[in-house]
């Protein structure tokens, strides 16, 4: 199917309009990170923060509201948000979930924060494997690392025992913004940009 001028048109306007509310946002140090965390949403972040990074070393905040998804693309903003030198302010909105909550955890503890409405979920990473029996095997071992993994982050960084986050992980584990605060994963709930430090 062939697509009329106009609707072309429309798109390549769309495309312009957002690329120039990007360009805003990024103005004010303010990387929005929203939608199912994959190669190009990792991409399009790191590549925000190098650049606001090497402008100068003033906070970055990033909103983070995320389904969660790749757990790799999750580690590569994570680690690039704790490897700049500028400090970060990471801020949950709506729900952060699965690989979005170590990318919310990049920020030191007293530099996390979410809105009074906001729900977290922790749970195990998933995978689809297929193939040969061996094959099957080697990712279903590469999982259970990655478990391992995220459950020791996740201890380190909130102050709970890893025996406890692999309990509350194993299945979806669902918090409020309050639970959230009581788990250690955010310092405040916020309802007002002013109430950043």
């Amino acid at each position: 199917m062939t697509r009329s001028p106009w609707m072309q048109d429309a798109e390549e306007a769309r495309g312009q309009a957002e690329s120039g509310l990007a360009a805003k946002i990024l103005e004010t140090r303010t990387i929005v990170l929203s939608g199912e965390v994959d190669e190009k949403l990792a991409e399009r972040v790191m590549s925000q923060v190098v650049i606001l990074d090497g402008l100068n070393h003033d906070p970055i905040r990033v909103v983070v509201t995320t389904q969660g998804g790749q757990v790799d693309s999750g580690y590569a903003i994570h680690d690039l948000l704790r490897f700049v030198e500028s400090p970060i302010v990471t801020l949950g909105a709506g729900w952060v979930a699965s690989i979005g909550v170590p990318i919310l955890l990049s920020a030191e503890k007293d530099s996390r924060y979410c809105l009074p409405n906001t729900r977290f979920l922790l749970h195990q990473p998933s995978g689809g494997a297929g193939g040969q029996a061996t094959d099957i095997r080697i990712a279903a071992e590469e999982i259970l690392k990655l478990r391992e993994r995220l459950n020791e982050l996740l201890a380190r960084e909130t102050g709970q025992s890893v025996d406890k986050v692999q309990t509350d992980s194993d299945r979806n584990f669902w918090m409020t913004a309050e639970e959230a605060l009581a788990y250690g994963l955010v310092s405040r709930i916020i309802e007002h940009a002013s109430e950043i430090d």
